[in-house]
């Protein structure tokens, strides 16, 4: 009798174990799905969306610079890949797919962003990445549609407007427009704008840096959808 009594509660035990460790698979891989579904991407978030364009428009530059190098590009490569990583720090934060590049929109940036005869100052080595400096172009690519707009125009209609990732002043870099010129952004989703100036080139109409963006930008989103981009100056 004592006998039988051991074999079932072995028994028992074996079921109880199995049970434990199926119940433990399942809620592995429920965990596993659900973190899966919390990491967002450009196609179905606003905010990942701003920060894949934004490093979509740094790859470009820095693949211009490659293609035409001249003697400043390695300092302006060191300046774009530091801002990329502050991006992706930021795609980390907001739980967004990290790397995730997208250039939509913007079929100007590819041969537009080599800039190759622009004379940059000399890039320094940031001791963090949010506080890149700027790149200092002079002169804007020779794909320069647009660039001949009166006073006052509106200028890139239809086009996006997200940062670079880098700090100083309030500033904008562009494809289309030569350093120095004066362009007025208006986020037509809040009519907040802010008037910059042209100081290097990117893969965009209009590219604003950190400063620029938290002037015109609604909380939380790294995209300005509805954009009124007009030549001031």
């Amino acid at each position: 009798m004592s006998r039988r009594r051991t074999l079932s509660t072995k028994k028992k035990l074996a079921l109880l174990l199995s049970a434990a460790a199926v119940a433990g698979g399942g809620a592995f891989a429920l965990a596993a799905t659900s973190n899966a579904a919390s990491v967002q991407n450009a196609s179905n978030s606003t905010v990942c969306q701003g920060l894949a364009t934004a490093i979509g428009n740094n790859q470009t530059f820095i693949e211009g610079q490659r293609a035409k190098p001249d003697a400043q590009s390695e300092a302006r490569i060191a300046n774009r890949e530091a801002v990329i990583a502050e991006i992706k720090r930021q795609q980390e934060a907001s739980g967004c797919e990290v790397g995730e590049s997208s250039q939509a929109g913007q079929a100007a940036g590819g041969s537009a962003a080599a800039g190759g005869s622009a004379q940059d100052s000399q890039a320094t080595q940031p001791s963090e990445a949010a506080t890149a400096p700027a790149d200092n172009a002079t002169t804007a690519p020779a794909d320069n549609a647009g660039g001949n707009a009166a006073s006052g125009e509106q200028v890139c209609k239809g086009s996006t407007v997200t940062l670079s990732g880098e700090g100083g002043a309030p500033a904008a870099s562009s494809n289309q427009f030569p350093a120095g010129t004066k362009l007025k952004v208006t986020n037509l989703d809040n009519n907040k704008s802010t008037t910059v100036e042209v100081t290097s080139v990117s893969g965009s109409c209009a590219l604003l840096n950190n400063a620029a963006f938290e002037q015109v930008r609604e909380p939380g989103k790294f995209l300005i959808r509805r954009a009124l981009i007009e030549k001031v100056g």
